[in-house]
């Protein structure tokens, strides 16, 4: 048997066949387990078997790459803009609107669809990469006073959004569901200031 004509050589896959999925459910492992910082793109294209380069071509960066494996409708980098140039007095209004804002939009169905799917899927892990590591992680060093304090005060965040999250959009509760945007987004912008800026013995 010719060199031509043997077995295939052992490595990565040739050819694109189904690369693009592959990655895709490799990234939503790997961020799921290891989170967002901790997630390479070498790394995730070594478990999908395709050339880093691949990866690249079909997703650009790392971020663009999360956007797509958490499968969310806009990108939360852009979404939150606002948030992370807004001075730190005005965080939590900031927030809350920008949050609430895609929630209450022509979006919401798609997103709602989404964190129903990863919370209840087996990558669960990725809503806690999306909301810790990737959406609130730029805020960390503005809100890390004491030093040390940044991390607790993310968590207290996004277990405030997450409730708000669920008791409203997926369970519906009255009269809670039916609040005009607005008016949610006065309710919860002092809650989420101060577990932003607040001292942490007064919570």
């Amino acid at each position: 048997m010719t060199a031509s004509s043997g077995a295939r050589r052992p490595g990565r896959r040739p050819g694109n066949s189904g690369a693009r999925e592959r990655i895709l459910r490799c990234a939503r492992e790997m961020f799921a387990a290891n989170g967002f910082d901790r997630t390479t793109m070498r790394a995730i294209a070594a478990s999908a078997e395709v050339d880093p380069a691949l990866v690249h071509h079909y997703f650009g960066n790392k971020t663009q790459l999360f956007t797509e494996a958490i499968a969310l409708p806009v990108d939360p980098r852009t979404v939150l803009a606002p948030v992370y140039e807004a001075p730190v007095g005005e965080l939590g209004a900031a927030l809350a609107t920008a949050v609430i804002g895609v929630w209450d939009s022509p979006h919401r169905d798609a997103v709602i669809a989404v964190f129903r799917a990863r919370l209840s899927g087996d990558h669960s892990g990725l809503i806690g990469a999306f909301l810790l590591e990737f959406a609130l992680e730029p805020l960390l060093e503005k809100i890390d006073r004491p030093v040390g304090t940044g991390r607790l005060r993310a968590e207290f965040v996004a277990a405030q959004m997450t409730g708000i999250l669920v008791t409203r959009y997926l369970l519906g509760f009255e009269p809670l569901a039916s609040l005009p945007t607005e008016r949610l987004v006065d309710i919860i912008a002092p809650t989420l200031q101060r577990y932003l800026t607040g001292e942490l013995d007064e919570m």
